[in-house]
């Protein structure tokens, strides 16, 4: 192939690429290190719309691929792979969902911002993962930039904004 040829291709890559990209870098912080509010994209929402998910929608996850069914989860701040363990919306069960956990404040904090179903491109969404009874909050002995949680799951809530 020629040089052109394969220069273009890798800048078209690169932008098909970045354009899928959840825009999480801008997020203010609040005092406590935790994030603040953030609308949904329009696109998200109308994924959503879509994909049947309406505000409030929750499913249960695992919260972190790399530990699944574990008694006790350790999460960092920065991105987060979490999968599905049940249907959400026409979103099936085994559904990546892409997000990013910040863990300054005295609960973790985790905003999903797109969902990779199996076979088929990444969709933009907007979630949160939630537990009622302070089960989102961390333990005395998590280190600076960690949070580590009893349990592995979590509900995720589609939201329309976060606050």
């Amino acid at each position: 192939m020629p040089f052109r040829q394969a220069l273009l291709l890798a800048s078209i890559a690169i932008l098909a690429t970045a354009s899928g990209c959840p825009a999480t870098t801008g997020v203010a912080l609040r005092a406590d290190g935790t994030p603040g509010p953030q609308d949904c994209s329009e696109e998200a929402r109308k994924a959503m719309r879509y994909l049947k998910l309406h505000v409030g929608d929750a499913s249960w996850v695992d919260l972190d691929a790399n530990q699944l069914d574990a008694k006790r989860v350790t999460l960092y701040d920065g991105p987060v792979e979490s999968i599905l363990k049940d249907d959400f919306g026409t979103l099936e069960a085994t559904t990546r969902l892409y997000g990013q956990v910040w863990t300054s404040g005295p609960q973790v904090v985790i905003r999903y911002y797109e969902a990779h179903p199996p076979d088929s491109e990444k969709i933009p969404v907007c979630a949160v993962a939630r537990l009622s009874r302070d089960q989102m909050r961390k333990l005395p002995e998590s280190k600076p930039g960690t949070a580590i949680l009893e349990g592995s799951t979590a509900a995720a809530y589609v939201v329309d904004s976060f606050r």
